[in-house]
């Protein structure tokens, strides 16, 4: 069964401050006026410092917040400055984003990535789980091999698939003006969803998103490929015109 929600989900990075707050506004009046009966979900995901105060803002809202990441022991710890699932959890956001390619390189490796993912789920968060392949294993077309590393070694059967949303980020993408050729993209989406099921042992229809380069000039061709099932996107998110057109342009 295929999936008829999509998210729309904004990574500010290192963006943001308090009043910062009326770009989200702006989104969420965009959000609540829509008559368009297009099922979607939006989910922005703040810097730590924003997180308690865009969450109680957002209560009963359309939009969602989600966290940038979480440190893997799941509650306290003596490591300074780590923040854990428990304490993202306590500020009141739903989400957080694990494996980003950012994080990746800093020393996130599959170990990590399982322990984080645990903890998460243990604190009832849901995962915005990352994946993607850098320009040389692009290049000598790696790219399947490489995803499966990243899905098989962090998730397992026993992770509740409904918490789950995966991101497809092809490194050599973000921020880069690059995006995917749709054949080259369909295929891989669907390989993903396939190695999903292999994991999970079932269907799981876990959502499988598209990020990398996301812009309401390039939107459109995206719907080109049923199988993605919504998008992770970074610099355009901290527009509220950007962000608002890149819905408006997909569902024209």
């Amino acid at each position: 069964m295929a999936n008829n929600m999509r998210y729309f989900i904004g990574n500010w990075k290192m963006f943001g401050i308090p009043n910062s707050l009326s770009i989200l506004r702006k989104i969420n009046a965009f959000i609540t006026k829509d008559k368009n009966n297009k099922i979607y979900k939006v989910i922005i995901a703040t810097p730590f410092t924003l997180l308690e105060s865009f969450s109680k803002y957002f209560t009963n809202k359309k939009i969602s917040v989600s966290a940038q990441n979480c440190f893997h022991i799941s509650q306290y710890s003596s490591n300074t400055g780590a923040i854990s699932a428990f304490m993202i959890k306590k500020l009141g956001p739903k989400y957080v984003i694990l494996g980003h390619s950012d994080n990746r390189s800093e020393g996130d490796d599959e170990i990590i990535l399982k322990k984080k993912i645990s903890a998460a789920i243990e604190n009832n968060l849901l995962i915005i789980f990352c994946i993607g392949e850098n320009k040389k294993e692009k290049q000598d077309k790696q790219t399947n091999t490489v995803l499966k590393r990243q899905l098989s070694k962090v998730l397992e059967k026993k992770f509740n698939a409904k918490n789950i949303i995966v991101a497809y980020e092809p490194i050599w993408s973000i921020g880069t003006g690059k995006i995917p050729d749709v054949l080259y993209l369909s295929k891989t989406i669907i390989s993903i969803k396939k190695m999903l099921n292999i994991i999970f042992e079932t269907k799981t229809n876990i959502p499988v998103l598209y990020g990398g380069s996301v812009e309401p000039s390039n939107i459109k061709q995206f719907r080109l490929i049923p199988e993605i099932d919504g998008f992770l996107i970074g610099g355009a998110s901290k527009s509220a015109k950007k962000f608002i057109d890149i819905i408006k342009n997909y569902y024209k």
